[in-house]
């Protein structure tokens, strides 16, 4: 099956936290559970509201700027997303061409619910890019959202991917910084690799076939240090590349210090504002609802 949805970072953003509140209310069959479970879900609406009118007021309040003018600190883009040459990234289970992905794989068992076996996300630096120039965008630690989401099965297993793919909207909220120079000093290598020996590990069947020289099933120090040595190549290429492209200097984007909204979407801002303002006022009102029907039914108690 092929669908589409939204994935909207935190879960407990949406609806998702009150559907479970009710069904473990459901289960225990009592009524004292009742008034409990209205009290936790007025909780998660609190915290729901909070959280969606803050990324309301983010997208709302700060002005787009252009690559070429950014300033240096917290900003917000909007271009179309792009890859960065000679370096494409490959969905791990869909094997699409894209910018960024995240997948999941879960298993049926007995009782026929659903559990995850595998997940994970890309690492690998993609471009925004507008009509003054482009920015690296390093997605690690960014909160995603994409229509483009796609679920198949293969008995006993469900697949579901979502992806950012090139030529697309990508509307970006993170901090923005131009470094020029040394650029392998500049980008921070060390961490650059370390990033990427993290997501070649994701895929330990890749990972040994490619490094596990001698097909003992475990990778020696040997095989370690040959790791590290060609993710060392891989980071320094992409890094030339962008240097030899971007020749005024490497504009990246990456996640904030100080813990503020780190965002990517395949979406027009305001569309996107408008979806976190609407949410918002559902959890105010489900806050209003919920902390009044929890107090009635403890006072009928």
């Amino acid at each position: 099956m092929i669908g589409r949805s939204r994935m909207h970072g935190p879960w407990w953003l949406t609806g998702t936290a009150h559907v479970v509140i009710l069904a473990v209310a459901a289960q225990m069959e009592s009524a004292v559970a009742w008034p409990w479970a209205l009290l936790a879900m007025a909780a998660v609406s609190f915290f729901a509201w909070l959280g969606n009118y803050r990324r309301y007021r983010q997208i709302h309040d700060l002005p787009t700027s252009k690559v070429a003018s950014a300033a240096q600190g917290y900003v917000e883009l909007l271009g179309r997303g792009d890859l960065i040459d000679g370096t494409p990234v490959i969905s791990k289970l869909g094997r699409r061409q894209c910018c960024w992905y995240r997948y999941q794989v879960e298993e049926r068992k007995s009782d026929n619910k659903w559990q995850t076996i595998d997940q994970g996300s890309s690492v690998a630096h993609f471009l925004l890019v507008d009509d003054t120039g482009q920015c690296v965008i390093s997605p690690e630690g960014a909160e995603i959202v994409t229509g483009n989401h796609r679920t198949w099965y293969e008995e006993p297993y469900r697949h579901t991917e979502w992806l950012l793919v090139p030529g697309e909207i990508l509307y970006a909220l993170g901090e923005f910084v131009t470094t020029g120079g040394n650029l392998r000093e500049d980008v921070e290598e060390r961490r650059d690799v370390a990033a990427l020996i993290e997501a070649w590990k994701r895929d330990r069947q890749a990972l040994h076939e490619r490094f596990d020289l001698n097909k003992d099933g475990t990778i020696d120090m040997q095989e370690w240090e040959l790791a590290r040595t060609q993710a060392k190549r891989e980071v320094r290429k992409i890094r030339g590349q962008m240097a030899k492209r971007l020749t005024e200097g490497v504009h990246l984007l990456r996640k904030p210090k100080d813990r503020r909204l780190f965002l990517l979407a395949n979406e027009m801002p305001d569309t996107l504002g408008r979806r976190y303002w609407w949410w918002s006022a559902l959890h105010l009102a489900a806050l209003a609802g919920c902390g009044v029907g929890s107090l009635i039914l403890f006072g009928f108690k």
